[in-house]
């Protein structure tokens, strides 16, 4: 059974705990499946972004529905636009695996799990956002990372087009493939605007979706184990 130990960690409740035993879319819907197009696997563009092509296209937009692009309160949308697409997508040209590369050499071979990560995204079949928590674990083995790398990672994997359940096998990957650990996991919880503000309209719902590597995938007690703990009670803050 687990026997947690808290730190008074202060990014997103950061905590570190011991783990003792070893795309299709329909007209109302935005459907998660398999997707193609630029950086499904996470891999980082170079080509800059280009601002006065973004602007031209929402000028665009806003004549298209009815609007007038010259009145005055909508002179400076366009750029305004612009510029927060190229910070809503800024992780298409940055390699998060980057953060896990610094590492330390530790004998501690129990779970470290920091919960309730924030993030915001943008759904890339309607370009509306989705926002909640991640959760990032992993067993380490015989090396750890810096826990506010953790969240640096999640952050810039959600600052791009994506779906939920892929940025979570994204995450998990990384870890996997830069950390060496015994096992990996990563649960997302987010609410998507594309089902709460338009088509079916369902404000309140939830989505959940999961990645387990190694040992979280194979020794289903393991599993079990921690999921309980990633859903548990909350530590009171101080």
């Amino acid at each position: 059974m687990f026997q947690p130990q808290q730190y008074n960690l202060d990014f997103n409740r950061d905590l570190r705990v011991s783990l003792s035993d070893d795309a299709s879319e329909t007209t109302d819907d935005c459907v998660h499946g398999p997707t193609s197009g630029v950086d499904r696997e996470g891999a980082s563009l170079t080509k800059p972004v280009d601002l006065p092509r973004m602007e031209r296209a929402v000028k665009e937009l806003l004549a298209a529905v009815g609007e007038d692009p010259e009145r005055e309160g909508l002179l400076e949308t366009p750029s305004r636009v612009a510029r927060m697409y190229a910070e809503l997508f800024s992780g298409l040209r940055l390699e998060p695996g980057r953060h896990l590369k610094k590492v330390f050499a530790e004998e501690y071979d129990e779970l470290v799990l920091v919960r309730d990560i924030t993030f915001n995204s943008m759904c890339e079949h309607h370009l509306l956002p989705f926002i909640g928590v991640a959760h990032v674990g992993y067993l380490p083995r015989g090396k750890v990372v810096g826990l506010s790398k953790l969240a640096r990672v999640v952050e810039e994997v959600s600052k791009r087009p994506q779906v939920q359940e892929r940025m979570t096998h994204q995450i998990a990957d990384l870890l996997q493939s830069e950390l060496d650990p015994k096992g990996a996991v990563v649960v997302i919880e987010a609410s998507h605007s594309c089902m709460t503000i338009r088509g079916i309209r369902k404000p309140g719902s939830l989505t959940i979706t999961s990645a387990v590597r190694g040992l979280f995938k194979t020794n289903t007690s393991s599993r079990a184990e921690v999921m309980a703990f990633i859903h548990g009670p909350r530590p009171r803050q101080a």
